[in-house]
């Protein structure tokens, strides 16, 4: 019998750091925006299913029923799902912004972000200069 010890040798991964995927971000990937594929290629992806909803919403609007289905397969995988915190703390990030026109899935997403603690991506002007907001043009 072989007294030999076996062992395992992990390697060391390294961690890739997450982004929230703002819809907006989503349809500047779809549009070929540079900025927005470094992010894409290089960062986690998480976001909402309100998020995937708004881009299977606009592919099915402006393009045809077959690519938005390949829009849902392709990031559905990364729509992560939120608890009534995060409805409450939305909700009241709505009415403080209230007049910055910003949507409740906006006010989802940026509340969520927060919560997992990621940065919120997005090019939307409504969040530039808040705070957790990587603002890309």
């Amino acid at each position: 019998m072989n007294s030999e010890k076996s062992y395992i040798i992990e390697e060391e991964q390294e961690e890739i750091e997450s982004l929230f995927f703002d819809s907006y971000a989503f349809f500047e990937i779809l549009e070929g925006n540079k900025n927005y594929i470094y992010y894409r290629d290089n960062y986690k992806i998480i976001t909402s299913k309100l998020n995937i909803f708004e881009i299977y919403f606009g592919v099915l609007r402006n393009d045809n029923e077959s690519d938005a289905n390949k829009i849902l397969e392709k990031y559905y995988p990364f729509a992560v799902d939120f608890d009534e915190k995060v409805i409450a703390d939305a909700a009241k990030l709505k009415m403080r912004l209230n007049k910055r026109d910003v949507s409740v899935v906006d006010c989802i997403g940026y509340s969520l972000a927060l919560r997992l603690g990621v940065k919120f991506l997005t090019g939307d002007r409504v969040f530039e200069g808040m705070e957790n907001v990587e603002f890309v043009v």
